[in-house]
């Protein structure tokens, strides 16, 4: 479990900046003042870029406090409304057990929508939890892995026809200075992969898309279908292929709330590296698992939410809730299908609307499930 503490630093920044400007009224407006004030009021024209940076703080036991820097930059191609909206959003981080990274993803759109960019670099010096494989594992972590991760995602996609794209794309992951760290004299079979991997893959997607602000659909479909082909012939370490499968509705309840719904695939043949494998968890779908706290060959997983954007509270209209739940699990062979454990998570969150003109949200998230609990502090809905 990782607790972020991002809002403190906000708050105590532009508390200190809005009682210096009450104090001092005879002084000149700083930047850092103008920037605050514009944030909490936004004012801008609504086809105008906006860019927030923010401090972040965070401890989990595994890598004690982590602190960062957050930025997340949004706009339309060419100012034009009619466009989607596209995002940029960048992370970095330093912990005090030494451990760092750097997170750069990317949505972007071209004019009139006729190209679609989707994709992520991230390098991190970081410790993963290995529980082992399947769902009939133990809740204590077999071992920490010690590694250096890079990824490399791009997807290159064309507009078809109106809201079809299809595409190219090509992931480059690896892993390096790979340790597995046992508690006391235990041991483990270690699995494909433990001494670290490089493995580039290639291969096509095909996106249905008629969502306009991604970041907060208010009605919508998204359906993706990935075929990624990892081959020793263009010098990946390992050689197997991962179908992913994607889809999700939003359906507007009024003009208020929104119903989402979520449906994820993940499934790997070959000879997978572990770190490769599905895994369950995280900050998206199945929330409340640690990431990988589940893995194995194949993933299905649902979730459904209900978002109240905002809470009729009628003083204000820039706080919201959202009330989720989820079920999946991760399995070997469709041939043993019949014998997986289904796990669930559930939970609920508020919403603060930190880009009225835009429509953007940033979500607090608590999820619970048979294991223990997480805490989810985000800007954009996670689904």
């Amino acid at each position: 479990m990782k607790i972020s503490l991002w809002t403190s630093g906000i708050i105590v920044f532009l508390f200190f900046n809005l009682s210096f400007s009450q104090d001092h009224d005879s002084v000149k407006v700083s930047t850092t003042e103008k920037y605050v004030k514009r944030l909490i009021n936004d004012t801008t024209d609504i086809s105008k870029p906006e860019f927030l940076i923010y401090p972040t703080i965070a401890y989990s036991p595994e890598t004690s406090w982590e602190f960062g820097a957050s930025s997340l930059y949004v706009f339309y191609a060419k100012r034009d409304t009619n466009n989607r909206l596209s995002e940029l959003n960048a992370f970095v981080f330093y912990t005090l057990q030494k451990q760092y990274g750097a997170f750069f993803d990317h949505a972007l759109y071209s004019h009139k929508n006729k190209w679609f960019l989707l994709g992520r670099l991230r390098y991190q010096s970081f410790p993963l939890l290995y529980f082992g494989i399947g769902t009939n594992t133990d809740k204590e972590h077999l071992a920490r892995v010690d590694a250096n991760q890079l990824q490399i995602k791009e997807r290159i996609l064309h507009k078809i026809s109106p809201n079809f794209y299809g595409g190219l794309e090509i992931d480059y992951q690896r892993l390096s200075s790979v340790n597995f760290v046992l508690p006391g004299e235990d041991t483990i079979i270690k699995p494909h992969g433990h001494k670290g991997s490089a493995n580039l893959g290639f291969g096509f997607g095909l996106i249905y898309d008629d969502r306009h602000n991604v970041l907060n659909v208010r009605k919508g479909l998204f359906s993706e279908l990935v075929y990624l082909r990892y081959d020793k012939a263009w010098k990946s370490d390992f050689t197997f292929n991962t179908i992913i499968s994607d889809s999700r509705y939003y359906k507007p309840i009024n003009k208020r709330d929104v119903l989402a719904m979520q449906l994820y695939g993940q499934f790997c043949f070959g000879n997978t590296p572990f770190n490769q494998l599905a895994l369950m968890g995280g900050e998206s779908i199945m929330r409340g698992y640690y990431l990988g706290r589940y893995r194995d060959n194949n993933l299905t997983a649902a979730q459904i939410e209900y978002r109240f954007l905002p809470l009729p509270l009628g003083f204000t209209k820039r706080w919201g809730a959202a009330v989720f739940g989820a079920t999946g699990s991760v399995f070997d062979s469709f041939s043993e299908i019949h014998n997986t454990k289904l796990v669930w998570a559930g939970g609920a969150g508020v919403r603060f609307l930190i880009f009225p003109k835009k429509d953007i949200f940033t979500r607090f998230d608590a999820a619970f499930t048979q294991e223990g609990y997480g805490f989810y502090l985000f800007i954009g809905e996670s689904f």
